[in-house]
């Protein structure tokens, strides 16, 4: 099936085009900036899949840019069970589609309990059982929303870029070095929680490259999972 998914995120909007199961390169945009789809008004697109945490405002955007596809897009919402996924949330429709959609893809990836931690404008840290099952998770703040926080509340603080140091000596370097390590120490202890031997750790997100170096874990990285649980979910869809 040739489509085209979409995953729209706080800050960006990310999408691509499957043909025949292949994935093509992923493009992206800011949510505030203008969205066009003419380009794929050739490419045969028969269906179009939509993660999205953005809004009604951003969902409008979507749907006027797809109106030159002749297509009516589709929206994903956490569903009880899905592509051997089930949804141990106590009200499974509040599931951040976005997190439903990484979980479905971390689990055909790994096929075995594990961590799936996506890191973006928050950060969720999301366990799976060994039989596919969502346990609950964790959303906090993400690195640079950490350091925008503590900038935004103190008089004396403003943005400036730092670098990870362990004991850092000028605050650019604190307040780096203390969203990583506190954001590794969620990971951390949600991993010993989960308490299962080999568990890997599958790390997604625009942040993940400042956390990998310092995740003592057996760690996977892994692009675009969004993107990729939509593919998964419209195969299914589709089979059925």
């Amino acid at each position: 099936m040739n489509c085209l998914l979409i995953d729209a995120g706080n800050t960006r909007i990310k999408f691509a085009r499957v043909e025949e199961g292949v994935v093509s390169a992923v493009h992206a945009a800011s949510t505030d900036a203008s969205l066009d789809f003419t380009a794929f008004t050739d490419c045969g697109i028969r269906e179009v899949w939509i993660s999205n945490v953005a809004g009604d405002k951003v969902a409008q955007k979507m749907i006027a840019a797809c109106a030159p596809l002749k297509v009516t897009p589709r929206f994903i919402v956490a569903e009880v069970e899905q592509c051997g996924v089930r949804n141990g949330y106590a009200r499974p429709e509040q599931l951040g589609c976005d997190r439903w959609a990484s979980l479905i893809a971390a689990w055909h990836r790994a096929g075995r309990a594990c961590l799936v931690v996506v890191c973006g404008t928050a950060t969720t840290i999301d366990a799976l059982s060994d039989r596919g099952e969502f346990i609950g998770g964790l959303i906090l703040p993400g690195i640079a929303l950490m350091q925008r926080s503590l900038t935004g509340a103190t008089a004396n603080l403003r943005v400036i870029e730092g670098k990870y140091a362990d004991f850092p000596d000028n605050t650019a370097d604190a307040l780096l070095s203390g969203a990583i390590q506190a954001t590794c120490g969620a990971i951390q202890r949600q991993y010993t929680l989960l308490n299962t031997t080999g568990a890997p750790v599958l790390l997604s997100g625009g942040a993940a490259g400042l956390l990998l170096p310092h995740l003592n874990l057996p760690v996977q990285g892994v692009d675009d999972m969004v993107l990729q649980g939509l593919k998964l979910i419209s195969r299914m869809e589709n089979y059925e």
